[in-house]
């Protein structure tokens, strides 16, 4: 007996695979927050120190939905952090301990999110999942919210 055998979604490849690298990004992204939220000094130590904490515990909400739906439909999803490396397209920071600098890194991956999921989202519509396609949205309606938050904080 298969999930499959119930949901109807058979073809489901294409949607594994942008499922596995937004899971692979998603766990590298994490821990990159880890660090700034660890190591932030200056000015805008209470208020970083904060958001980074809200950050990763949302990145790490999403790491687990991913992983979840991975499951649903039918595969296994990746979980040693050497594979994520080979293949994330969020790169491992150094130690970055300055606000503006670590703002900057964090609109830039959330540009890179929100290009994957749109993209991931499209496979999804074709492949006619539309419980990761509504997944895929709420991300982007999210974390466009958070962009232009962020972007508003950082225009001071």
């Amino acid at each position: 007996m298969k999930t499959s055998d119930f949901t109807g979604l058979s073809e489901v490849t294409k949607v594994v695979n942008a499922l596995q690298q937004l899971l692979a990004d998603y766990q590298v992204f994490y821990t990159n927050l880890r660090g700034f939220h660890w190591n932030i000094k200056g000015k805008d130590f209470f208020v970083l120190h904060s958001e980074y904490e809200k950050l990763y515990e949302n990145v790490s909400e999403k790491a687990d939905e991913i992983a979840e739906r991975i499951l649903m439909l039918g595969k296994t999803p990746v979980h040693n952090f050497s594979e994520y490396l080979k293949v994330s397209k969020i790169k491992e920071t150094g130690v970055v301990s300055v606000g503006e600098e670590g703002l900057v890194q964090v609109l830039d991956s959330l540009k890179y999110f929100i290009g994957s999921e749109r993209a991931a989202l499209t496979v999804a519509d074709e492949a006619g999942d539309e419980a990761t396609a509504a997944m895929m949205s709420d991300y982007i309606r999210e974390q466009e919210k958070l962009v232009w938050m962020l972007v508003a904080y950082k225009s001071e």
